[in-house]
C-alpha cells in the first residue's frame, strides 16, 4: 500500500545541471540547479531563482551553457552550488575548473565537464522563476563519445536525490528503450 506524503518535488533522476555564464565585466560564472530538463526537442527549461547572480547575467547577455555534473568532479560541482556568485565574484577560478569561450553562444564552457549544451536566451519568467534555452549546439568530449553518442557510463553523470540531498551516480542499464516493451504487443 502506498503512503500519502503530501505534495512533493520527488522526481528521480535530478540531473545536477552546471549553468555557466559570464558576468557585466566579462568574468566566468557557474551555478549548480536540479531544477530542470528538456522540455523541446531543441529546447531546455531551467529554475533558477531571481535573486542569482545567474538569472542576472542570463538577462544581460542572453545566452548560457549547461553542462552536467561528473563523479570526478562532484566536489567542484557542489562548491560552485552552495557558493553566491553576487559575494564571491571568482567562484569558478577558485573552484579549479577552467574556462573557454562557448563558439556559439556568449557564455563560457567548463573544460572539465564532458557534455555541454550551448543555449540562446528564448524567454525568462520572474514570477515562476523558469528559464528557457534553444540549445544550438552540443558538444561532447571525443573520450566520451561511443559509437558518435555521448555515453553515460564514461561519463559518469550525477544525479540530486532530493529526498536525502545526496549525489548519486546513474546505474547499470536494466533494458533497451522502446524494444523491452514489445514482448506485451500482441
Amino acid at each position: 500500500m502506498k503512503k500519502n506524503l503530501g505534495s512533493k518535488n520527488w522526481m528521480f533522476p535530478m540531473p545536477v545541471l552546471m549553468i555557466g555564464t559570464y558576468g557585466e565585466d566579462g568574468t566566468p560564472d557557474v551555478m549548480n540547479a536540479a531544477w530542470g530538463g528538456i522540455t523541446l526537442e531543441d529546447e531546455i527549461t531551467i529554475c533558477i531563482d531571481t535573486s542569482h547572480k545567474t538569472w542576472g547575467n542570463i538577462a544581460a547577455r542572453k545566452a548560457f551553457t549547461v553542462a552536467f555534473g561528473t563523479a570526478g568532479t562532484v566536489t567542484q560541482c557542489d562548491y560552485l552550488g552552495i557558493v553566491s556568485g553576487n559575494k564571491t565574484p571568482d567562484k569558478v577560478a577558485r573552484s579549479g575548473f577552467t574556462v573557454t569561450k562557448s563558439e556559439f553562444v556568449d557564455a563560457p564552457v567548463i573544460s572539465e565537464l564532458p557534455l555541454v549544451l550551448e543555449c540562446n536566451l528564448v524567454s525568462m519568467n520572474a514570477e515562476n522563476c523558469n528559464v528557457v534555452g534553444k540549445i544550438v549546439n552540443c558538444a561532447v568530449e571525443e573520450e566520451a563519445l561511443t559509437d558518435g553518442k555521448p555515453d553515460a557510463l564514461k561519463m559518469k553523470p550525477i544525479c540530486f536525490d532530493t529526498c536525502s540531498h545526496t549525489y548519486r551516480i546513474i546505474g547499470e542499464a536494466v533494458a533497451k528503450a522502446f524494444n523491452c516493451g514489445k514482448e506485451l504487443v500482441k
